[in-house]
């Protein structure tokens, strides 16, 4: 643990539900059981999911503290806790890691189907109420404690805390999302939604060799973005299928990839992706949407479609690759919002409420 901070507790943000004030609360810091690491968090990015449920539009249990994008550097290892990362290199104290959005059991129904983030039994960062002795349980606190379970990877040296952290979430899923389209190489992807997963997956689907990246937001001021992260087309959503027909001689995309959140964009993604091709639908976090489809369409025009929700282990280390190899390619920093103490979280909420499409950070 930080030597600066107390040998003995340590600070949480406390959310006790929309429209009530996060409370700093100081807790005993817990020693590591079995399987499990204590780690001090060094840096945690507000994601989207934080947002809505800190607006009241999505629910979780509460007490609890938020935040599962996170970066931070190991105090000690529990009994039997993991000495090598998801790569299989080596772990020790000191080191700067992030890890998986979720813990799971390995040994469930799910997981040995090769679905552990919908273990029977996960656990997610941020997402759970704290008890006693269970309360640092989300990244926006001074330590964050590890449940077995838990994929690791150690940080290389090159990526910045504000840079790593979202890889937890929204580049790991973008990393996921392009694992479920399947080889992009030489192909015409769409990405409905341009805010950091869109982002990042027009640069993803641009190092992965795709002939052309269309980008479509109904926010025409995100265009400049979209290009400047491999899109060769931006469009708004009136524009998108007459503009992939004329470019695709009428078929439409390969891949369409939505992540805005939007019942009207996963209607639009079915409606332009071409005959026999691929559509991951991975924005949506909220419940309450509703979207039609013909199951004659869907027949006749061999439709393959992916809901998409966590993500499996090894997505993380594709997108800290990634990341290692195209922050030099692509203006990651434009993806940055404002930075905020912990004391100050109730500004950093609002910076990033105010600011969409950019990742605010909440330093210890």
């Amino acid at each position: 643990m930080n030597t600066e901070r107390s040998s003995a507790r340590a600070l949480a943000a406390v959310f006790s539900g929309p429209g009530e004030p996060f409370r700093l609360e100081e807790f005993p810091i817990p020693s590591p059981g079995k399987g499990e690491v204590l780690v001090d968090v060094s840096c945690s990015t507000i994601c989207g999911s934080d947002l809505h449920t800190w607006h009241g539009r999505r629910q979780e249990p509460v007490p609890c503290v938020l935040g599962h994008e996170i970066v931070g550097r190991i105090v000690t290892f529990g009994a039997g806790a993991p000495r090598i990362d998801l790569r299989g290199e080596p772990l020790k104290e000191g080191d700067r890691i992030t890890w998986t959005l979720a813990a799971s059991c390995g040994e469930c129904f799910f997981c040995i189907r090769g679905l552990p983030q919908k273990c029977e039994h996960l656990f997610k960062y941020g997402h759970s109420s704290i008890s006693p002795g269970r309360e640092f349980s989300g990244g926006f606190a001074e330590c964050c404690l590890l449940n077995a379970g838990t994929g690791i990877v150690r940080l290389p040296d090159d990526l910045s805390d504000a840079l790593a952290a979202p890889a937890n979430c929204a580049v790991a899923t973008v990393a996921a999302a392009m694992r479920l389209a399947g080889p992009v190489e030489g192909a015409t992807v769409a990405v409905l939604g341009c805010g950091v997963l869109g982002l990042t997956a027009a640069a993803m689907a641009r190092r992965l060799g795709a002939k052309e990246v269309v980008a479509c937001d109904i926010d025409p001021s995100r265009a400049p973005f979209a290009k400047r992260f491999g899109s060769g087309i931006f469009c708004e959503p009136a524009d998108l299928l007459s503009d992939l027909r004329d470019l695709t001689n009428g078929r439409g995309a390969d891949v369409t990839l939505e992540f805005s959140g939007s019942a009207a964009a996963v209607a639009g993604a079915f409606a332009v992706t071409r005959t026999g091709g691929v559509s991951v639908i991975a924005g949506t976090t909220t419940p309450g949407g509703k979207v039609e489809i013909d199951p004659n369409e869907l027949v006749r025009r061999m439709l393959t479609i992916h809901g998409l929700h966590n993500y499996a282990p090894d997505d993380l280390v594709t997108a800290l690759d990634f990341l290692s190899t195209s922050k030099d390619v692509f203006p990651f920093e434009l993806l940055h919002g404002e930075s905020f103490t912990l004391s100050d979280i109730e500004a950093a909420f609002a910076s990033s409420s105010d600011r969409p499409g950019l990742r605010t950070a909440v330093i210890p």
